[in-house]
């Protein structure tokens, strides 16, 4: 293979095969819809679906080849602290997570810019693997893809040359500000020349999955930036590349679009079953622990374990003390009969100066995908 670089197209593309993609268009849309009204009926999407951005987190991140799960991600934060590379795994999805929840801050008052992307990736590389490799910066050397240690010559990909991308970023974020022929089109379109571009040394996979929830937000097609697509791109993985390759090597934009809207389809089937699962969950625990605890405070502790489904005693503690003035002396109490009625179970008793280690197993199984056991 020459070492010739890639000519990204110029956007909007022209000559879409619209008879293919239209119906694709059509069902992607409703199941979207569908999704985005179940998530307008919840009342702090924030909190109760944070495992799902937790999930989401740890899928986008394992397409890159991190090995953490859901649940090691929250033990290591509640204390229970894992060594060597899964230390490194988790501390990448943690800053995911972190470039997602920054994100949704900032888009509430500006529409997505090339600055804007620039401090996501500086926060996605803070003080990890990738952290050599210019957090902050787009590149300014030819990169390419290919067999590790291969040279140029025997890349399958080489992104556009350095000295071109700054003009080839400014007319992708123009296409970001105008309006497509349809929003879905618009977004499979967006990610994939953004991937084409490979605009960074590292983290170019999961800075363009996390525009894709955030440009679905700016287009105001989702009332919050919680629309994640990773899980399907994870287990569709070889087609997933395949699809973004065939445009690079035969021009095939139809191809790829129209996997990507039938994973927009799926993933907002799976996505709505989860939500209303989560909004079930909190409905039925909410009674519950009213029940168990005979508290005024019980949807504040239910609150604070839907956000952290696994958490120190003594962190639950200061938390519910700081935000809404429960006595300390309250809590373990409130703790102990949520225990009691098996809404809590410990993972790691107290022992000394260390507190107990609880986790909420129903909100993690669903959030993992797992079968209510």
């Amino acid at each position: 293979m020459s070492a010739q670089s890639y000519q990204p197209d110029t956007l909007p593309l022209s000559n879409l095969d619209y008879r293919l993609l239209l119906p694709l268009v059509g069902q992607a849309n409703a199941e979207l819809a569908r999704y985005d009204g179940l998530l307008q009926g919840i009342p702090n999407p924030a909190v109760m679906l944070s495992p799902l951005t937790t999930q989401e987190a740890v899928l986008s991140s394992r397409i890159e080849g991190t090995q953490a799960t859901v649940d090691e991600v929250l033990e290591h934060e509640a204390g229970l602290l894992k060594d060597g590379e899964k230390s490194l795994d988790i501390q990448e999805i943690s800053n995911y997570r972190k470039a997602l929840f920054e994100a949704r801050h900032y888009l509430a008052d500006y529409p997505i810019r090339l600055s804007f992307i620039l401090a996501l990736h500086k926060i996605l590389l803070d003080s990890v693997r990738g952290e050599n490799k210019t957090p902050g910066e787009f590149r300014r050397d030819q990169n390419w893809i290919g067999a590790y240690g291969c040279t140029i010559e025997q890349a399958t990909f080489v992104p556009p040359c350095p000295l071109q991308l700054q003009d080839h970023l400014q007319h992708w974020e123009s296409y970001l500000n105008s309006d497509d022929i349809d929003f879905l089109i618009q977004t499979a379109v967006m990610h994939a020349q953004f991937e084409l571009l490979h605009p960074f040394k590292d983290g170019n996979g999961r800075i363009g999955r996390i525009l894709i929830p955030l440009f679905l937000y700016q287009k105001k097609v989702l009332s919050q930036p919680m629309f994640y697509l990773s899980e399907y791109l994870e287990s569709h993985r070889d087609e997933y590349y395949a699809r973004l390759k065939a445009i690079s090597v035969k021009g095939d934009w139809n191809g790829w679009i129209a996997f990507f809207l039938r994973a927009v389809s799926l993933q907002a089937q799976d996505n709505s079953q989860r939500v209303m699962a989560i909004k079930s969950l909190y409905d039925e625990m909410k009674q519950r622990i009213h029940e168990l605890t005979r508290s005024q405070f019980s949807v504040h502790l239910l609150d604070a374990i839907f956000s952290k489904p696994i958490f120190r005693t003594t962190d639950i503690i200061e938390q519910l003390h700081l935000d809404f003035g429960i006595h300390k002396k309250t809590v373990p109490g409130l703790l102990r009969s949520l225990r009691e009625g098996e809404v809590l179970k410990e993972l790691k008793p107290a022992s000394g100066n260390r507190p107990a280690v609880l986790c909420f197993p129903e909100l993690l199984n669903i959030a993992e995908g797992r079968k209510i056991l």
